[in-house]
């Protein structure tokens, strides 16, 4: 199937704006043609610096300008954080990700810190994600030589609608750090959230945005919103299955081959809907208790999903090219 990163945004419009049904079964003859059915990616998110961020990202609980009851902590020892991935290994987890509430990545102790967990958790054999904000050329590159296999930097909602969620940083800042990913070679991990008050238009633009960058990105979570007391989308109403099923097929139908993720929202979700997403085209989940702060089924009920569904945990690195190597891994390594 040939990829297209020249959708317009009237042909976007149609495709999301199908028949629930018929768009369904149009992305999961898709996703037939070029992912494994039945594969899922098993990731596990892990805050490694929690709290205190001086952004205003207004879903965020982790603002230090809100009252949310998060307990900031600096970063976590580095013995804890790898007996969180190899938790994560046992578990049945293939990518690990470990987040920092930073605006942007500063260079220092605490980065050169980090450059050491991603070098000693890609040797357990892990795919190694980060989202650490913002970043420039040099630490994507420093990051690239220490093994990173993928970096999650979110545009969150469509360029319109941007600036009723965040000003403490610009649509573009987005853009320009997918770029520098890409650039240095890393894995692009980048979607949004839905139930933020936008509408139907805005979720759109944003999937256009994705599906025209120069190249997809290779995962692109979907969330939705979690509403935590003390930020101001406290109040937001619980975002519906079948809006997430527009998403996740409208995602699939433009990016083919990327990993489109289930992601924050699981919770709340019973079997049966997260059945739905799996038919239209999601193949990626985050397994464990927590996403960064807020609650996410663990491990055991996932795997329970699992056994029901017939489902099966995709190989870690499976994606990567011939003979092209992360420190020394390679291609389809058995986590």
């Amino acid at each position: 199937m040939t990829l297209r990163t020249d959708w317009t945004l009237d042909e976007v419009h149609a495709i999301y704006n199908q028949p629930v049904l018929e768009l369904v079964t149009q992305a999961a003859a898709i996703h037939a043609q070029t992912q494994a059915t039945g594969e899922v990616q098993v990731c596990t998110l892990l805050s490694v610096k929690t709290g205190g961020c001086p952004e205003d990202c207004a879903y965020c609980p982790q603002a230090a300008r809100y009252h949310t009851g998060v307990q900031a902590h600096k970063l976590l020892p580095d013995a804890e954080v790898l007996a969180s991935a190899q938790r994560a290994k046992d578990s049945g987890s293939t990518r690990f990700c470990m987040g920092a509430a930073w605006r942007e990545i500063r260079d220092n102790k605490d980065f050169d810190r980090v450059l050491g967990m991603v070098e000693q958790v890609n040797g357990m054999g892990l795919e190694v994600c980060c989202t650490l904000g913002m970043l420039n050329e040099y630490q994507a590159e420093r990051l690239k030589q220490a093994g990173l296999y993928a970096y999650n930097h979110n545009l969150d909602t469509s360029r319109e609608k941007y600036d009723d969620i965040i000003t403490t940083r610009t649509y573009d800042d987005r853009l320009n750090t997918l770029e520098h990913v890409r650039k240095a070679g890393i894995s692009v991990c980048s979607g949004g959230i839905i139930g933020l008050g936008e509408t139907d238009e805005d979720r759109i633009a944003m999937l256009h945005t994705l599906a025209t960058l120069p190249a997809h990105p290779e995962s692109v979570p979907v969330n939705a919103l979690v509403p935590v007391a003390g930020t101001p989308l406290a109040d937001q109403p619980r975002v519906s299955v079948w809006e997430m099923l527009r998403m996740i097929a409208t995602a699939r139908i433009l990016m083919p081959h990327t990993m489109v993720r289930l992601s924050a929202g699981r919770q709340e979700m019973p079997v049966t809907e997260q059945a739905l997403c799996f038919l239209a085209g999601a193949n990626s989940i985050f397994s464990g208790e927590k996403l960064l702060t807020t609650p996410n089924p663990d491990f055991d009920a996932d795997k329970q999903m699992f056994a029901l569904l017939g489902l099966k945990p995709r190989k870690s690195f499976k994606d990567m090219p011939e003979g092209a190597t992360v420190l020394g891994r390679t291609a389809a390594v058995e986590a």
